[in-house]
């Protein structure tokens, strides 16, 4: 695994250098799972199901990504459409409301009206609309690392970004939210 972060020698905290994820591009496999409509209480398991699937994919003699980042971005959100198959709609709807009830911040009600109404559109987005919405906005991938991950022309991923965004947008002005 040093051979994936580029790190040599051993010592004390191999454990952590051997972790084939860095501090940041394990914020951002949380971030893409989270956003993916993953629980808080689920996300830990994503990171390792990510770590795994690295550790596999070097173990079978393909090496590491050209992009580690990237690429770990990708299966997280691949991870995240799993989930969203394994589990009904209606279930995370009921538990983000409940959520919404129990925090007691008015000063923040507004951003916490908007997280839900954005939760909510991209909840109702078909599975590859989500996927390229959340890599592109929210795990920051360029079209081009979109495409490239996906194995699928630039000219899809823009028309799927601007499908989404277009029915998101509708969506936040149904709510009356922007």
């Amino acid at each position: 695994m040093t051979v994936l972060r580029g790190r040599a020698g051993r010592g004390q905290g191999d454990a952590v250098r051997d972790d084939p994820l860095d501090a940041a591009q394990e914020r951002r496999v949380r971030a893409v799972l989270a956003l993916g409509g993953v629980p808080q209480a689920d996300l830990p398991d994503g990171v390792q199901q990510v770590r795994l699937r690295l550790l596999e994919r070097t173990a079978s003699g393909r090496g590491a990504p050209r992009d580690v980042s990237a690429w770990a971005a990708v299966v997280a959100s691949h991870l995240a459409m799993d989930w969203h198959r394994a589990r009904r709609r209606q279930d995370r709807l009921g538990e983000r409301l409940a959520a919404l009830r129990q925090s007691e911040h008015p000063s923040g009600e507004d951003t916490s009206l908007l997280s839900l109404a954005v939760a909510r559109g991209l909840d109702e987005l078909p599975d590859a609309q989500r996927q390229v919405l959340v890599l592109r906005f929210y795990a920051d991938l360029p079209v081009r690392g979109i495409a490239e991950e996906l194995g699928i022309p630039e000219g899809t991923v823009k028309s799927r970004l601007h499908t989404a965004v277009r029915a998101l947008r509708a969506r936040l002005h149904e709510d009356e939210v922007v």
